[in-house]
């Protein structure tokens, strides 16, 4: 039993490291969101540039291997560009730098965020099921 009780234990362990990894990648995909229209401060500047988060794996108890997010890294294609004279970021040709946030792919990222938390709650409760089915069965 206390194989199984470990076992469990490292199973919810990874499984909550991976709750938070996508919680933190949902975070960098609301910035990218927030910030899909924003332009430079000044003329000619560069605006927000996306943000890609980075996955790390990492021990959890028992000898377990989770998940986490390292870090965020710009992403390094090519800004947009449109043509706005009057914008007070545009350059002295008339055009106006905007953030390589492409809104869809974002939102695809965030609902495949939300489905990856999603099934790492089903873990959770299914291994907590488990638990209270083993106890029900050793009290007969």
């Amino acid at each position: 039993m206390a194989d199984d009780k470990s076992m469990t234990a490292t199973t919810q362990s990874i499984a909550v490291s991976a709750l938070r990894a996508q919680q933190a990648r949902m975070r960098i995909i609301a910035e990218n969101l927030a910030n899909a229209n924003s332009t430079s401060k000044t003329p000619g500047g560069d605006p927000y540039r996306r943000q890609a988060p980075v996955f790390q794996a990492v021990s959890v108890g028992n000898g377990g291997t989770g998940v986490r997010m390292s870090r965020a890294v710009p992403d390094k294609s090519a800004f947009n560009s449109s043509f706005d004279p009057s914008n007070p970021s545009a350059d002295a040709t008339g055009y106006v730098k905007t953030p390589n946030v492409d809104p869809l792919i974002e939102a695809m990222d965030m609902r495949d965020a939300q489905r990856a938390y999603e099934a790492n709650l089903n873990v959770i409760e299914t291994a907590r099921a488990m638990d209270a089915r083993t106890l029900d069965i050793l009290k007969q």
